[in-house]
């Protein structure tokens, strides 16, 4: 029997863009068919240090990307229409790379994308580490504090830099987070003649800046008396900055049970206090996002220490009084509702924005709420529970009970025509 021959590649159109991926180890590292596309380029778009690393051959017109590049992008494309056009990217172009902007301008159908081995790729190869098993993280154009939220005790991580202060700022950040212990191994110029590693551990991190082309290997190790926070919701009440306006642990992980996070959904939080639910909520996935509306000033400068502090920076924190500051916000996919219920048109205005299949979470403590959503419940069905919690704890030389105020908890999620709407 005669071998099944593979399907023929599918050509990218005579107009397409190429986006090639390079290496610190420049020309002698990439294949011909990467090199022959950048020798017959009549515009070559890329970083100056990228550029750099082509031979006087590749006689195309150079042109450097412009800082902030994300708003250039389609001007930029757009003044060389009809020109053989080859964009230069660090190794693996659609991996935290400009193919992944290229795409969203011009669609994949108008890219020939050619990649090269990513930094990602060669510190594993280099350390040893099965590629799936190794988290990334990239800093680049991003802040610090979103490491915070991959730290668990025996995790390998790879740090993506932004520069040659990135792996200081690393170290203190593990240093803040009770992880200190922590080996560190900044891996410089991967693949290159000038590959270099510089080994240490983050508590007594010493280094010099070093060269901005660098990945840093972390393998996390906790101080002994580092709080333990686990993937699921829940989080001890202690990882929290609080007032005593904060959804308690037991209840919240009730809680992002019903509003069930899922990748890529908009969650709004409103009154709150201390952010919990949008953290948790965050933290649930990477693509999660959340928006939490906060009428107390002083309230919304904690919610967002406290997004940063669990490694969630990007938590929008608007603050204001709902529904007046619901304005213009993108329609959500969940909404959770910890306090202002009783605000005219707030519950009205929430079930108005979920698009159908959202979702619509309400707790409470006090009977005039409590009233309110047993009517919604009532014209709209869903669930309505109580969730109450009791902590043993000493009376005199014993041990009893003492219950927490109960919490009554409205969920319900949207159909298209939800039964009993009849406001």
């Amino acid at each position: 029997m005669s071998p099944v021959s593979p399907p023929p590649a599918v050509p990218a159109p005579a107009s397409a863009v190429s986006v090639v991926g390079i290496g610190a180890d420049g020309w002698a590292g990439l294949p011909e068919s990467a090199r022959a596309v950048l020798l017959a380029a009549e515009v070559l778009i890329g970083g100056e240090r990228q550029l750099a690393l082509l031979p006087p051959e590749c006689a195309g017109r150079r042109v450097a990307w412009p800082s902030p590049l994300r708003p250039a992008v389609r001007g930029l494309l757009a003044a060389h229409t009809g020109s053989r056009t080859a964009v230069l990217a660090s190794g693996d172009p659609m991996f935290y790379g400009i193919g992944r902007a290229l795409t969203e301008e011009l669609g994949a159908g108008a890219l020939r994308v050619l990649p090269h081995p990513s930094s990602v790729s060669y510190a594993c190869a280099r350390l040893g580490w099965p590629v799936e098993d190794t988290e990334t993280v990239t800093l680049v154009g991003r802040p610090a504090a979103r490491l915070a939220g991959a730290l668990y005790d025996g995790r390998r991580l790879l740090v993506l830099s932004a520069g040659a202060a990135t792996p200081a700022d690393v170290a203190a950040l593990l240093r803040d987070h009770g992880f200190g212990p922590s080996r560190m191994r900044v891996l410089e110029q991967l693949g290159s003649p000038a590959e270099d590693c510089l080994d240490g551990v983050a508590d007594s991190w010493e280094h010099p800046p070093g060269d901005p082309l660098n990945v840093i290997a972390v393998e996390c190790r906790s101080a002994p008396d580092t709080l333990r926070l686990g993937a699921v919701p829940g989080l001890p009440d202690e990882a929290y900055e609080h007032d005593g306006q904060l959804t308690k642990r037991h209840v919240r992980a009730a809680t992002l049970g019903v509003l069930a996070p899922a990748p890529g959904e908009l969650l709004w939080d409103i009154g709150g206090g201390s952010g919990s639910i949008a953290a948790e909520w965050m933290r649930a996935h990477p693509s999660c996002r959340a928006v939490t509306v906060e009428r107390d000033p002083v309230r919304a400068g904690r919610i967002t220490r406290n997004a940063d502090r669990l490694g969630v920076p990007g938590l929008r924190v608007v603050t204001g009084r709902a529904p007046d500051a619901l304005a213009g916000l993108p329609a959500p996919h969940a909404v959770f509702i910890g306090g202002g219920l009783t605000a005219p048109g707030l519950l009205d205005a929430c079930w108005d924005a979920l698009p159908p299949g959202g979702r619509l979470v309400a707790n409470t403590v006090t009977l005039e709420s409590e009233a309110l959503l047993a009517e919604w419940y009532r014209r709209l069905g869903g669930d309505l529970v109580r969730l109450s919690v009791a902590h043993a704890v000493p009376v005199g030389g014993f041990t009893g009970w003492r219950q927490a105020m109960p919490v009554t908890q409205w969920s319900v999620q949207k159909s298209p025509h939800a039964p009993g709407d009849d406001r």
